[in-house]
């Protein structure tokens, strides 16, 4: 499965922007309501009234279903409308909305920072301070304070198949997944994904620009979903996942399949899923109750439960079966900006790298 669908980067540096008008602002409200497990300023009976909330996100449907559907319990007159795409695609669709000047979405993750960086720069957040984001640290939220907030961090590793490879035979580290050995076995995420730009630039940073064309030799296949990957490993089509989600490996692990996965000594490649309210959404309350919701202790520990993602926040546990952060060395680049300049370039090698050019 070499042919994917691909989307041009080069929207991400085009200078259109949204203009300020369309980034209402608004302070932290003076006297937050207490709902059960969170505080809100969303105005509640609005968001009901408005009866509907529209999402946007990279995570698999079904594992996201199960979040939404634990809201929409708890708020059982708002109904959750969600899409799921690769970050670069999903990009290039919220962009084309909003440059015809339709306004569809509510609420987007995306777990490229560059993208969300330049989402900002074009106004399109609704700026909203959520009483639940005093428990992130600075440097998982945007400047200012509510545009974005870290929702959730993705690790990565190396998976393999303990039934096909005996762990003495496996990659220990990043450049045991260069042997020969591996030739038409890899499997890695086509470059909509915002987790494998991080690792080409991360692991590019470490080990220099050789170590992909090296890859490249062993004709890697590209993929659009970690669902995908996972489901070849157990079959047996692939023998090794690079780059490979932990979140993935948590849940193909609760499941009984037969997955390992290698944390390298040098660190995992990691990215943030970053969420935050669009400008000129049809349910912008709805949009503000759910972000209270989903960033606060009982939220995150339901998005840990079901997509088995790492949170943010220090009061929480790890997911399911998984090392807290702190336990884990994470990749993950100093200079957001300077990783958003190498959209094009990734997305130009990463290509070439899998068979698309």
């Amino acid at each position: 499965m070499r042919r994917q669908s691909r989307f041009a980067a080069t929207f991400l540096m085009a200078a259109v922007t949204w203009g300020p008008a369309l980034a209402e602002e608004g302070d932290l409200c003076p006297n937050p309501r207490q709902m059960d497990g969170f505080k809100t300023c969303a105005d509640v009976a609005k968001a009901e009234e408005e009866g509907e909330l529209v999402i946007y996100a990279t995570n698999p449907e079904a594992a996201e279903q199960k979040v939404l559907n634990a809201f929409h319990t708890a708020f059982p007159k708002i109904k959750t409308n969600y899409t799921r795409l690769q970050a670069g695609a999903l990009y290039a669709k919220v962009t084309a909305e909003r440059q015809a000047k339709s306004y569809l979405v509510d609420l987007m993750q995306l777990s490229d920072m560059g993208m969300v960086l330049d989402f900002q720069k074009k106004g399109g957040y609704l700026r909203y301070v959520s009483p639940e984001m005093a428990a992130f640290k600075p440097e998982y939220k945007s400047k200012p304070e509510g545009n974005w907030t870290w929702g959730a961090i993705g690790p990565a590793g190396i998976a393999y198949n303990p039934n096909v490879i005996a762990a003495a035979d496996a990659p220990k580290n990043w450049l045991d997944t260069l042997d020969p050995k591996w030739t038409d076995g890899v499997s890695v995420k086509v470059s909509n994904s915002g987790l494998q730009h991080v690792g080409w630039y991360e692991l590019k940073r470490l080990y220099g620009p050789d170590y992909w064309k090296k890859l490249a030799e062993l004709k890697p296949r590209g993929f659009d979903s970690y669902v995908q990957q996972y489901d070849r490993l157990v079959n047996q089509q692939d023998k090794i996942i690079h780059v490979a989600q932990y979140s993935g490996y948590l849940e193909w692990k609760a499941k009984g399949a037969p997955v390992a996965f290698v944390a390298p000594a040098d660190g995992l490649p990691a990215t943030p899923e970053s969420w935050g309210i669009v400008s000129s959404g049809p349910h912008p309350n709805a949009a503000r109750l759910y972000l209270d919701w989903f960033l606060s202790k009982a939220g995150q520990g339901i998005n840990a439960q079901f997509l088995y993602l790492h949170s943010p926040r220090e009061d929480s546990a790890p997911p399911p079966g998984g090392e807290a952060t702190a336990e884990l060395k994470l990749l993950m680049p100093t200079d957001w900006d300077a990783f958003l300049a190498t959209r094009t370039a990734f997305q130009r090698e990463w290509d070439k790298a899998i068979g698309l050019r």
